[in-house]
């Protein structure tokens, strides 16, 4: 019975997956986080009420950003993900938001002191680019996701871990707005779980975020994911490293 659910469970890869859109996951309660002691949401709300021209970096396919509404007249999106642009335009352009493609955190394709907004929710930035782009008294707010985040995974997996954010908290990260002319007013940072109840939910999550196991795939991990599915059957679930920091701060 283990090896046949086994193999339903690698059969859903083929499941459609879009933008940054879990849904297909979390309807069915598959997959869970740790609740945070902060709603980046909800302070990102408080703060676009009070905007009148806002940026959202990495907008994935726009999911988060468009429950926002109603935007300022000025309302710009960024994102580097070519999969994303085509989706989150579609989503976004009838709600007045203008989505431009990027490469570069230190450039981004948008003119100097225009916003007095900027939201990310993990994505990287420049903190001098964010500086160049934020009005005088303008916010900066940020969401990132920590470098011990799914550590745990890769570890399950028997795949190598990537060292280039292994270090990436909110120390590392404070470090960057040193000497700058951006102010930091607020900063937390978590440590959870990420839940999975099933294999095949693993295996979406590692389709969807390819760069966790760049050399992801069912047949090269596949030994790994069976004792994974086995833990699962006798548990009833897994989990692995939640990390999340948050940090707001003011252009002075």
């Amino acid at each position: 019975m283990t090896h046949h659910l086994f193999d339903y469970y690698v059969s859903e890869q083929n499941q459609i997956f879009s933008g940054w859109d879990f849904s297909h996951l979390s309807k069915l309660g598959r997959f869970g986080s740790s609740l945070l002691p902060w709603s980046y949401g909800s302070l990102a709300l408080s703060l676009i009420k009070d905007s009148e021209a806002v940026l959202d970096m990495g907008t994935g396919g726009g999911e988060f950003f468009s429950r926002l509404q109603p935007f300022p007249k000025i309302a710009y999106a960024t994102e580097g993900y070519a999969p994303n642009l085509e989706i989150a335009r579609n989503r976004l352009k009838p709600l007045g938001v203008h989505v431009v493609s990027f490469e570069d955190d230190h450039h981004i394709p948008l003119p100097t002191n225009t916003f007095d907004l900027i939201l990310n929710q993990h994505d990287s930035f420049c903190v001098k680019e964010l500086a160049r782009l934020l009005k005088k008294g303008g916010t900066f707010l940020t969401q990132q996701v920590g470098g011990l985040d799914c550590r745990d995974l890769n570890i399950a997996l028997g795949a190598e871990i990537d060292q280039t954010y292994s270090g990436w908290n909110i120390s590392s990260s404070l470090n960057l707005f040193s000497g700058t002319s951006l102010e930091i007013v607020d900063t937390q940072e978590h440590v959870g779980v990420q839940r999975f109840y099933d294999v095949s939910a693993i295996i979406y999550y590692l389709h969807a975020i390819p760069w966790q196991v760049p050399d992801f795939s069912v047949q090269t991990y596949e030994h790994s994911l069976k004792k994974i599915h086995k833990r699962i059957q006798q548990c009833g679930y897994i989990d692995f490293i939640q990390h999340r920091f948050l940090i707001k701060a003011t252009r002075t």
